[in-house]
């Protein structure tokens, strides 16, 4: 019987109009992971599309939430509780305007900054004590609200960066699930990943 050990939330909205967005940086990562693994979201459950890989040993199962955004904590809690996972089993993948692009920061716990995803988490688990890989999408220029920016496709001009961004962001998934918080926050958090390797 497959058993997840791990419960990995990529954030994001559905929807077509939604896909290439900065507020979805939490899917297409999943998205990257994913196709790494040669697995797809081919299941429904909890509210969200499921893909299941394996990590290092270790059965993890890959969630899309569907709820939207400022109800990601709703399927998160149903999949955690489904699968017998604690909050300590949780690493959730979601975009981070307070980072620049080219950054993600690998950390456990801290506040919401007022990302309308992680609120609905902290308040469905009533805990914030999880993991996550935050991802840097960048402040909006001057004029543009933060949420009209989220919510815009990222500029053509960004895609290499992006791309970069996406493949060590799936990295410091798989780092953080195999080798552990630590190993993943000194190969990720200090890396620009707006510059070519």
């Amino acid at each position: 019987m497959w058993t997840p050990n791990v419960l990995v939330a990529g954030l994001g909205n559905p929807g077509p109009q939604y896909l290439a967005t900065r507020h979805n940086a939490g899917f297409l990562v999943l998205d990257e992971l994913a196709e790494c693994r040669r697995a797809a979201f081919n299941e429904r459950g909890w509210g969200g599309l499921l893909a299941r890989v394996s990590l290092g040993g270790k059965q993890i199962l890959l969630l899309k939430p569907l709820t939207y955004m400022n109800r990601s904590g709703l399927s998160v809690q149903a999949a955690l509780t489904a699968c017998g996972l604690t909050v300590a089993e949780l690493i959730v993948v979601h975009d981070d305007v307070d980072l620049p692009l080219g950054k993600i920061r690998v950390k456990r716990g801290g506040g919401t900054g007022g990302h309308r995803g992680l609120m609905s988490i902290a308040s469905a688990l009533g805990s914030d004590d999880y993991g996550r890989v935050r991802i840097g999408v960048g402040r909006p220029v001057e004029g543009v609200s933060t949420a009209a920016h989220v919510l815009e496709e990222f500029p053509v001009a960004d895609n290499e960066v992006l791309a970069r961004v996406l493949a060590g962001a799936a990295q410091a998934v798989c780092d953080f699930v195999i080798l552990g918080l630590e190993t993943a926050m000194n190969r990720h958090n200090g890396k620009d990943y707006s510059l070519p390797a």
